[in-house]
């Protein structure tokens, strides 16, 4: 793989929210500090952050714009130079201008990271997919939480988050590690 010199790193949802104990078990404990490595990797060498933020319709969802949960975990601030993204729904490109803002900067490859992995990173690299990047998405570098299935069956997050990375490889996205990645830079 070929990590561009002009790569954005797509940050999801990394709001204090989704620390929240009743949204239930969840996969990846190491999630992010895989995405703090990105992070600091890109910064390091000036490349494009994209910070995403959801702020949702919902008065039950953590990321309700009326609480302290929609607010950015503070090791995932946004820094002056970083874009921020701010959306109403899983996928960052649905209404926020940030395809239009990706074409006029010259960006085509996408490293998208963040959470929560079945729902507004599929998401979001369906739509990159869909819309011509070059979308990568970092398996460990996410995270997502045990889900029932249509059917009733409760899924662990290992189960919800390899079946959405399945969903997105070879047709919408190409799944790496964070340890591939950095090695590409």
């Amino acid at each position: 793989m070929e990590l561009q010199a002009n790569a954005a790193l797509i940050i999801i949802d990394q709001q204090q929210g989704i620390l929240e104990p009743r949204l239930g078990r969840r996969n990846n404990p190491q999630a992010e500090e895989r995405i703090l490595d990105l992070l600091g990797f890109w910064r390091r060498n000036a490349r494009p952050v994209v910070h995403v933020q959801h702020l949702s319709h919902s008065p039950d969802s953590v990321f309700w714009p009326q609480q302290s949960g929609v607010e950015f975990q503070q090791r995932f601030l946004p820094q002056d130079g970083e874009w921020l993204i701010q959306k109403r729904v899983p996928d960052a490109f649905c209404g926020t201008g940030l395809e239009a803002r990706l074409n006029e900067a010259g960006i085509w490859q996408l490293i998208i990271v963040g959470v929560a992995t079945h729902n507004s990173v599929e998401s979001t690299a369906r739509a990159a997919g869909n819309l011509g990047f070059d979308a990568w998405v970092v398996e460990d570098a996410c995270f997502t939480f045990d889900k029932a299935d249509y059917f009733g069956t409760l899924r662990t997050a290992e189960e919800v988050h390899g079946m959405s990375l399945g969903n997105l490889q070879g047709e919408y996205a190409t799944v790496v590690s964070a340890k591939q990645i950095l090695a590409a830079g």
